[in-house]
């Protein structure tokens, strides 16, 4: 479900006309809707009523403190992989003990910070991380708590740079060496091991690699209490995928989710943890954008929009489809016209959609491109010194402005001329 629906021949989010919201911004702009944020959440956390559960929203889908702060308020915790992550979930009012701090790369300095934090858990990923995470709890006088992300090997996941739990993949202790990192962790004076971590990839349409992986870390479990470790939590990652409006298959609801994850995990004794991004944030926001011009190509027409693949990087990046729609609805006798739908960058790559069909537009026209709330404004950039697009979240009526757009001016101040 999402609150962008069409009112008197024009797309809204929640009761705010898109174009009120574009005659003060400006194009491009992100337009989120915080009813669609808090039902998405609603519904994921709910799937797993009658469990001790941890949702632990993944701040890397979309990191504005004012989208944390409003999943903070309905008791979401935060799934961070940087520091700076982790001062945004703070700020926002996540306390720490319901944050993980997952990644393969956590500085010293990171660790630091999230060890002050009171962090719940730290899902580690390598043994170096692990010398060094005892390290430094131990400079503290501190006892780090920690899972370690293993690698199941179960491929899954709606593209391969998305895919995250192969043997292959950066991610993660190698399966065959689990049981030997636990038992290292467990010498080590500054490290208290808790639970184990999993996470197989991202836009999961189908809930077999999940089942798969479930079972292998359930057996994992028995064989690590076996050994005397004391594992109190089992942290699925995320992973469950959204519909995007094109004609790939449809990721299961939540519910079935739930129901699978209760079934194969009602007699571990664990907290569950979860950490959802993109069903939580990306059919919660829009990318709107202008159309420029329409270029007559020989073979084919352009809508050049003056939103670019460094306001939007998913389609440059892993081909990613978004369905594309003007933001007044045309009338009822409309014409088509199937247009390649281009950015200003000079890069082919540049492209969010081809061949698509769509009502014949104008240039200034005003077009949406849906499901954009999930890495869509965490992935942009200031390629070709283009600024930052603003944030904006829509209550009902109301909107803020929850990022401004940069000035040319505030990019450049932030250099300097060496003095030779």
């Amino acid at each position: 479900m999402r609150h962008f629906d069409f009112k008197n021949g024009e797309l809204h989010a929640e009761d705010v006309a898109l174009s009120r919201i574009v005659a003060e911004v400006g194009t491009p702009v992100y337009v989120y809707s915080s009813a669609t944020f808090e039902h998405h959440y609603r519904v994921f956390a709910e799937s797993f009523s009658g469990i001790d559960a941890l949702v632990a929203y993944s701040v890397k889908a979309n990191s504005n403190i004012a989208v944390l702060a409003t999943l903070a308020k309905l008791g979401a915790g935060a799934d961070v992989v940087s520091g700076g992550e982790l001062a945004r979930a703070l700020i926002a009012g996540i306390p720490g003990d319901r944050i993980v701090f997952s990644g393969v790369g956590k500085t010293r300095a990171e660790m630091a910070d999230a060890l002050d934090a009171g962090i719940k858990v730290f899902n580690v990923e390598s043994l170096p991380e692990l010398r060094a995470l005892n390290e430094v709890a131990l400079e503290k006088g501190l006892i780090a708590p920690i899972s370690f992300r293993v690698n199941p090997d179960v491929t899954a996941g709606g593209h391969e740079k998305i895919s995250t739990g192969a043997k292959e993949n950066k991610f993660g202790i190698a399966w065959s060496s689990a049981e030997d990192a636990y038992a290292e962790a467990a010498r080590l004076p500054g490290i208290r091991v808790v639970g184990v971590d999993v996470h197989i990839g991202s836009q999961i349409d189908d809930l077999a690699p999940f089942e798969a992986a479930i079972r292998k870390v359930a057996s994992l479990i028995g064989r690590l209490r076996a050994a005397g470790h004391k594992i109190h939590a089992f942290d699925i990652g995320g992973g469950l995928g959204i519909p995007y409006g094109d004609n790939s298959r449809t990721p299961p609801p939540p519910s079935e989710y739930g129901a699978l994850v209760k079934r194969l995990t009602s007699d571990l004794d664990v907290q569950m943890i979860f950490e959802p991004g993109r069903v939580i944030a990306g059919n919660s926001g829009v990318l709107l954008t202008e159309v420029l011009y329409v270029k007559e190509g020989e073979d084919r027409a352009f809508l050049i929009i003056d939103a670019a693949m460094n306001d939007l990087l998913r389609p440059a990046l892993y081909d990613a489809f978004h369905d594309i729609e003007p933001v007044r609805a045309p009338g009822p006798d409309f014409q088509s016209t199937t247009y390649d739908i281009v950015g200003p960058i000079c890069e082919t790559g540049d492209t969010f959609a081809k061949g698509r069909e769509m009502p014949t537009v104008a240039s200034g026209d005003l077009l949406a491109i849906h499901s954009t709330g999930a890495y869509g404004a965490v992935q942009s950039s200031q390629y070709n010194t283009r600024p930052l697009v603003p944030e904006v979240m829509v209550r009902g009526e109301a909107y803020r402005v929850i990022r401004e757009r940069p000035t040319i001016a505030d990019i450049l101040k932030t250099e300097r001329l060496p003095d030779w």
